[in-house]
């Protein structure tokens, strides 16, 4: 009676694992550096009007083993009184993919409009720029 009985104990759990191993991936994905620009595509650069991946400003990204991400950004120009909405952005579009996030202001090399991609230069087409 005892097999008997640990038989069902040993199924439950089989049957329960099935249950959670879906859940298992998504919880712990690992997001890379890509996914992590890709959602920087949703910050807008408040002067311009585009993404601030389109328009070349991200320099790099990197995350730890605790899943922190480090951007290394730039701005049009060191003058720009806007960072703080940047980071806003940064941070809320980032939220759920990574852990914590930092922005590391750089400002070499300088930014020039041969950083702005190609979908950047038709948004500011778009938008009357001559690029």
């Amino acid at each position: 009676m005892t097999e008997t009985s640990n038989a069902p104990d040993t199924e439950a759990p089989e049957q329960a694992a099935p249950a959670s191993e879906p859940a298992a991936p998504a919880s712990d994905a690992v997001p890379t550096a890509a996914d992590v620009e890709e959602a920087l595509r949703d910050v807008i650069d408040p002067e311009l009007g585009i993404n601030v991946v389109d328009l070349g400003l991200i320099y790099g990204v990197t995350l730890d083993q605790n899943n922190h991400a480090v951007i290394d950004m730039t701005l049009t120009s060191a003058a720009c009184p806007l960072t703080d909405v940047i980071e806003d952005q940064a941070a809320q579009a980032l939220e759920g993919l990574v852990a914590g996030q930092r922005i590391n202001w750089v400002w070499m090399p300088p930014w020039g409009p041969e950083k702005i991609t190609d979908d950047g230069r038709e948004q500011l087409r778009a938008l009357g720029f001559n690029v």
